[in-house]
């Protein structure tokens, strides 16, 4: 469901002439993106497919237009707009002068979650990994109302760019009950993940996009006081996870390992090897393939172990065939690929780690 009021809101900080152009256009409820580079043509895309909204093109006293009516952007070139979900990302030249904007469209969507509502029923902690723009922040919003108020547990959500709950003091209603802990700054996003457990005692907490060393060590520490833990990162799969020097930790991590003769010749390996550190953050994790398909890892510590060792790597994957059924396949599958690359890549990684 999209909620076609809050897009005047957003066309209202456009160009009139571009603003009808969108108000006219027969694909509206298909827009995901408005594009403005100066010096190039307006383009708008609706789902997969790009089109020119204008022949005029960009200069600056339109993006100045825009900007004049857009919140101040934050640390990582983000704005909201009030009372809405969607989001402005801004391009900056050397100079600091902004000279392109990028309007995600905010929607909000009842039914999403329905693929993995059995998942959520596990309380577990879930990772959901996608690509940006595969719907990560859409599905984690309507989990956030489904735990506030079809379960009633206590969430809490810490929005570093307001993407979640909206840009404004109140939360946005597609968030149920949930409480919002806006971030200044995403330097301190792992302070405010703390913070928000230590003052609030969440149930659950919520974080959208977990990018660097200090948010991952936050949510190993929250993980380990037992809270629910329901986070985003950019990526295709778990495979890839592990093999991403920041982000493995919240997987479990990976280390060198030297065994002895013995024990190697007793396990049929290497002296030495690559193990898993530690146990994993998140006991669930979900890849996002498109809206309606993804992948669900339920033994992560499992599939961690299994790919490091080249062993069986079990995994569900998941399609929406139609409003009442979905279609869950069970994966079973020998390791094809020789990991000797990886492994000598994640040993590389490891090097330049310390």
């Amino acid at each position: 469901m999209f909620i076609e009021k809050n897009l005047y809101r957003l066309l209202d900080t456009l160009p009139e002439s571009l603003k009808q152009s969108i108000i006219e256009h027969p694909k509206q409820h298909e827009l995901d993106e408005i594009i403005l580079d100066i010096g190039r043509r307006p383009q708008a895309r609706f789902g997969f497919k790009s089109e020119y909204l204008s022949k005029k093109i960009i200069c600056q006293h339109d993006l100045n237009f825009c900007t004049r009516r857009i919140n101040k952007f934050n640390d990582k070139n983000r704005a909201g707009i009030r009372k809405t979900l969607h989001r402005v990302s801004c391009i900056r030249n050397q100079e600091g002068k902004i000279i392109g904007l990028t309007y995600r469209i905010g929607r909000v969507t009842f039914g999403n979650v329905n693929i993995i509502r059995d998942v959520l029923k596990l309380n577990t902690s879930i990772l959901i990994i996608g690509r940006p723009g595969a719907g990560k922040t859409t599905i984690i919003r309507e989990i956030a109302r489904i735990l506030s108020n079809e379960i009633s547990k206590r969430v809490i959500i810490v929005d570093t760019s307001n993407e979640i709950a909206g840009n404004d003091d109140t939360p946005n209603k597609v968030v149920g009950n949930s409480r919002r802990m806006p971030v200044s700054n995403s330097e301190i996003l792992g302070k405010i993940m703390i913070e928000a457990v230590e003052n609030h005692m969440p149930e659950t907490l919520i974080i959208d996009e977990i990018s660097n060393e200090n948010q991952v060590m936050a949510a190993r520490t929250i993980s380990e006081r037992g809270i629910q833990l329901i986070a985003t990162v950019h990526g295709t799969s778990l495979e890839n996870l592990i093999k991403n020097p920041i982000l493995a930790d919240l997987v479990g991590g990976v280390e060198n390992v030297t065994l002895s003769d013995e024990f190697a010749k007793k396990r049929k390996s290497r002296k030495t090897c690559l193990e898993r550190k530690n146990d994993t953050a998140f006991e669930t994790v979900i890849a996002l393939k498109t809206r309606t398909n993804l992948t669900v890892y339920t033994k992560v510590n499992e599939f961690v172990d299994n790919v490091l060792s080249e062993k069986k790597l079990k995994f569900q994957t998941r399609d929406i065939i139609s409003n009442k059924k979905i279609n869950i396949l069970y994966q079973d599958l020998e390791k094809k690929e020789n990991l000797e690359n990886n492994k000598e890549k994640l040993n590389i990684i490891r090097e330049k780690k310390a």
